[in-house]
């Protein structure tokens, strides 16, 4: 199932200032979810983001949950492993951040690094590409079972956008910090990334299947992952505390 031939554009026909209202009117009810979420204490959310350079990953956390109280929302960012965390299994930085009860985390990147990145570079071979699934699949069996709600987007843009994104962080003075030579070095491994994920998608999806979100618009992106945050928490009918008396 080759998912990434799916389009990254949104329905033609749709109206994007329509769209946009939606999103201000889901980001009003996901703020007084998370209130509910918080002072209920009962689940947790992980929500996973992943995608290819310059698919949106920082500006998903930005339009999706900037109404949030930050008291109740954290946000980790994985870049490549530091020398401690090698010492450990894969798993020991990730789990460190897993969330507490009554909170949301955002991993921007996540343990899916992980398989991604040593596969394309070849520092793994297939067996431990395998071994290292299973145990992403039981960690998150794990965090199910203890309340936690998992859900994984993949956000997925078209090559030609991308190289768009990176022209802009070249001359746009306000995104030229997040540019790097090597991106456009990863942007050429853009067929085995793609391999790579499709796998992911297929195989690591017990605990929670993946959601493709077409992430070329990022007003149709936020609007999506908006929609199923809050469809998710409002399927849990959280309900407030009652007041205990002295």
């Amino acid at each position: 199932m080759m998912r990434l031939k799916e389009s990254t554009r949104a329905p033609q026909g749709l109206d994007k200032d329509e769209i946009k209202e939606k999103t201000k009117k889901l980001r009003e009810r996901l703020h007084e979810l998370q209130a509910v979420l918080f002072a209920e204490s009962k689940h947790a959310f992980l929500i996973v983001l992943q995608g290819m350079d310059a698919s949106g990953k920082d500006g998903s956390v930005k339009g999706v949950f900037n109404g949030v109280n930050p008291m109740g929302c954290l946000v980790k960012a994985y870049k490549a492993p530091t020398e401690i965390e090698r010492a450990h299994d894969f798993l020991w930085r990730i789990h460190a951040h897993a969330p507490a009860k009554g909170m949301i985390q955002i991993f921007n990147r996540s343990h899916y690094e992980d398989i991604l990145v040593p596969r394309v570079k070849k520092w793994i071979d297939g067996a431990e590409v395998k071994r290292r699934i299973n145990h992403i699949n039981n960690w998150e069996l794990l965090l199910k079972e203890s309340g936690t709600q998992i859900l994984k987007f993949y956000l997925h843009i078209s090559e030609e956008e991308q190289q768009q994104r990176f022209e802009e962080r070249l001359t746009i003075p306000e995104k030229r910090w997040k540019y790097k030579a090597s991106d456009l070095a990863e942007a050429k491994l853009w067929p085995q990334y793609r391999e790579a994920f499709e796998d992911i998608f297929e195989h690591c999806n017990l605990a929670e299947p993946w959601q493709i979100i077409p992430a070329d618009q990022n007003w149709y992106r936020d609007y999506l992952i908006a929609s199923a945050v809050v469809e998710r928490m409002e399927s849990l009918n959280m309900q407030y505390p009652q007041t205990v008396g002295e």
